[in-house]
C-alpha cells in the first residue's frame, strides 16, 4: 500500500464498532474482565470462543449469554501455561470456529509476595501463565490473520507492568514483557493488515482485587484520581474499540484504563 492510499474511514464517515461476521477468541474469559470482554465482543456482533482453566460452570454461563445474543459460542478448558495444552486448545478452537479474526490474550494469575520471599516456582508460574502463554497462543493465530490481510490482537497488560508494585515482581515483569511483545508484533505485522495493541487496566473490581486488605485498598483509591475501582465493562469497552474497524490506524498502543492512577 502506498503512502497515499486509504484503508480506514473516509472523511464524513461515522465510526464503526460493529464486528458482524468476525470471530473472536478470548483467553481466561469465564469471569471478571475476560467475561466482560467476551460479552462485549458478542454484543458488537462477533462469534466468540472463550477459554478457562477452572470454573466450567462460569464459562458455560458466559457461553449461554452469548448464544442468547444470537452469536456462536463455546468454551475450552485448558491450562495456557502448558504448551501441549495450548496446542490442543487452539486446535479445538480452529476445528469449531475456523478462522479467528480477533485474539484477546487475557488469561493471567497472580502469586504475590515480596521479592525476598518470592520463589522460583511462583516466578515461573506467573511468567508462564501471563507472558509465555501469550507467545504460544498468538503463534497459533497471527500468521493466519496476516495471510487473510486482516486481524486484531489485544494483549492484557496492567498498570503494574508500567509502574511496578510492592510484592508483585513476577506479575510486573510479565505485564511489562507483554508491552514489549505488543510493540514488536505491531511493527512486524502492521503492513500485513494486523494490528496489535495492549490494554493496561488499573485496579478493577474483580475476584483478583477482592483479597486486597481494606487498608491497602484505601491507599489504592487514594492514589487514583477518579477515587474508585474500575468496572470490568469499562475495560471491555476499550477492547471493543481497539478491535473495531474504526481502530485500523491504532497499533502498538497501550491503552491505559486506570482512573488516572498512572498518567
Amino acid at each position: 500500500m502506498s503512502a497515499g492510499e486509504r484503508s480506514g474511514l473516509l472523511e464524513g464517515e461515522l465510526p464503526n464498532y460493529r464486528l458482524d461476521g468476525r470471530t473472536a477468541f478470548v483467553t481466561g474469559s469465564s469471569r471478571g474482565i475476560g467475561r466482560s470482554i467476551a460479552l462485549g465482543l458478542a454484543w458488537a456482533g462477533a462469534d466468540v470462543a472463550i477459554s478457562c482453566n477452572t470454573g466450567g460452570a462460569a464459562a458455560e454461563e458466559v457461553v449461554e449469554l452469548i448464544r442468547g445474543m444470537g452469536r456462536k459460542a463455546a468454551y475450552y478448558a485448558h491450562n495456557v501455561a502448558l504448551e501441549s495444552e495450548v496446542e490442543a486448545m487452539c486446535a479445538e478452537v480452529k476445528r469449531d470456529f475456523g478462522a479467528i479474526d480477533i485474539l484477546v490474550n487475557n488469561a493471567g494469575i497472580t502469586r504475590d509476595r515480596s521479592f525476598k520471599k518470592l520463589t522460583k516456582e511462583a516466578w515461573d508460574e506467573v511468567i508462564n501463565t501471563d507472558l509465555t502463554s501469550v507467545f504460544l497462543v498468538t503463534k497459533q493465530f497471527i500468521d493466519e490473520m496476516a495471510e487473510r490481510g486482516w486481524g486484531r490482537v489485544v494483549n492484557m497488560s496492567s498498570v503494574v507492568g508500567e509502574i511496578g508494585n510492592f510484592g508483585q515482581a513476577n506479575y510486573a515483569a510479565a505485564k511489562a514483557g507483554l508491552i514489549g511483545l505488543t510493540k514488536t508484533l505491531a511493527r512486524e505485522y502492521a503492513r500485513k493488515g494486523v494490528t496489535v495493541n495492549a490494554v493496561a487496566p488499573g485496579f478493577i473490581r474483580t475476584r483478583m482485587t477482592e483479597p486486597i486488605p481494606e487498608k491497602a485498598l484505601e491507599q489504592v483509591l487514594g492514589m487514583t484520581p477518579v477515587g474508585r475501582l474500575g468496572e470490568p465493562v469499562e475495560v471491555a469497552a476499550g477492547v471493543v474499540y481497539l478491535v473495531s474497524p474504526s481502530a485500523g490506524f491504532v497499533t502498538g498502543a497501550v491503552l491505559d484504563i486506570n482512573g488516572g492512577l498512572s498518567m
